[in-house]
């Protein structure tokens, strides 16, 4: 199982705008459809990587949680689905349906998106306070496939009740570990090569 770990796009950095389509429900979300939230929470993920299976049921129970309290969450495919089909639209309305996805599940069929955010692995965890300002990007926590350290989402959850108190959050932050984004042939962003 390959790793690849985040990128740390730099703290303070303005979310970059998107507008997606959500396969699961037929419509298309855009980043202003949050302006009111106090934190916004961007994972890009997909279907078939083991570090987001890994996790999916606990991230599952934290999005109720954490979206209970105001936390406003989107999660984003990017994957090439001509080389892996298993991460088409299709398919991801059907893991969107089967896990109960609380959150809307977009694909970035031309991988600007993802781009844009730097984001190099699934899961990939990216968190604004009100401002839209990045105040985390990194690890769910350190549970991997195999470790036997339990899935509890204690670092981001850290980081949200923070951001959500309108407090600051720790710097000492861990890059997420998963499966690198599936770039189209020839596509692969600089800051990843």
């Amino acid at each position: 199982m390959a790793q690849t770990a985040s990128t740390m796009l730099p703290l303070g950095t303005p979310a970059p705008a998107f507008s997606l389509p959500e396969p699961a429900a037929g419509r298309v979300v855009a980043l202003a459809d949050f302006q009111n939230a106090p934190a916004l929470l961007v994972i890009f993920m997909c279907n078939h990587c083991p570090f987001v299976k890994h996790i999916r049921e606990g991230l599952v129970r934290f999005a109720r949680e954490c979206q209970a309290q105001g936390l406003a969450i989107v999660a984003i495919s990017a994957n090439d689905v001509v080389n892996y089909p298993g991460d088409s639209p299709a398919k991801m309305a059907e893991e969107a349906r089967t896990f109960g996805y609380p959150f809307p599940y977009l694909y970035d069929e031309t991988q600007a998106v993802a781009k844009a955010y730097r984001a190099a692995c699934t899961p990939d965890f990216f968190l604004f306070d009100a401002a839209r300002k990045l105040v985390y990007r990194g690890q769910f926590d350190g549970s991997r496939p195999g470790n036997s350290i339990p899935v509890t989402g204690a670092d981001l959850r850290a980081a949200v009740d923070a951001a959500l108190a309108g407090g600051p959050v720790s710097s000492d932050q861990k890059p997420s570990i998963g499966c690198n984004i599936k770039w189209k042939a020839g596509s692969e962003p600089e800051y990843y090569r």
